[in-house]
């Protein structure tokens, strides 16, 4: 539940439905906190589903669990989404927000990618899209601990990230049409861990870019 000044910019945000359904859930007893530990509930269950796809032959099952696993990765986004909808519109912020706001976002990354990678037989690959996805929200975190506005510069920042894996599970799920063996969910991983690398050493050069320019003019 960050504050306004280092939020991430969305236009889901502004939507009827977000602010309908954020009006809704601030009637209740749920709070930001609660929303934001459901995500990752949801990325357990995407990378459960992922994992398990895997384990089958049988290619309709696989194909349920990959739909599947990208309901659930995209529900992880809409807990992403609400919980700071509640927090600052509805005004139900706690006072450990701060953590509850980025800590399950890295969970859910690993549990999410490190998922994919068990579904081709490709852990070290998962493991990496997840150690440089991870490196993106660090460097941004580093910044903002050193008074730099937040940097949510991509090519591969979280929404692209979750876009990324999210339409390749719906896509892996009818490789049986053309004898399909993983290839979608490996190439995506790549995407991702290159994208992710790069995210991090171009937010990396623009936080060295800021400090310096901060030193020049004191």
């Amino acid at each position: 539940m960050a504050d306004k000044m280092s939020r991430r910019p969305l236009t889901s945000r502004d939507s009827g439905w977000a602010k309908g359904i954020t009006k809704a859930l601030a009637t209740t007893s749920i709070s930001p906190n609660q929303v934001s530990q459901a995500s990752m509930l949801a990325a357990a269950l995407a990378g459960v589903a992922f994992w398990f796809s895997g384990d089958t032959g049988d290619a309709v099952l696989r194909g349920a669990l990959l739909v599947g696993a990208a309901v659930f990765c995209q529900l992880r986004l809409l807990c992403n989404l609400f919980d700071g909808l509640l927090a600052i519109e509805a005004g139900k912020s706690a006072r450990d927000g701060a953590f509850w706001n980025e800590f399950p976002d890295r969970v859910a990354d690993i549990l999410i990618l490190v998922g994919a990678g068990y579904a081709v037989g490709e852990v070290s690959l998962g493991w990496a899209a997840a150690a440089f996805a991870v490196f993106t929200a660090y460097v941004r975190e580093l910044g903002g601990a050193n008074g730099m506005p937040a940097d949510f510069s991509g090519p591969m920042a979280k929404p692209h990230r979750m876009a990324a894996i999210t339409l390749a599970a719906v896509i892996a799920a009818f490789e049986p049409l053309w004898q399909g063996q993983g290839e979608v969910l490996t190439i995506a991983l790549w995407v991702i861990a290159i994208g992710s690398a790069v995210t991090t050493f171009r937010r990396a050069l623009r936080l060295r870019a800021w400090l310096c320019k901060g030193k020049e003019e004191q």
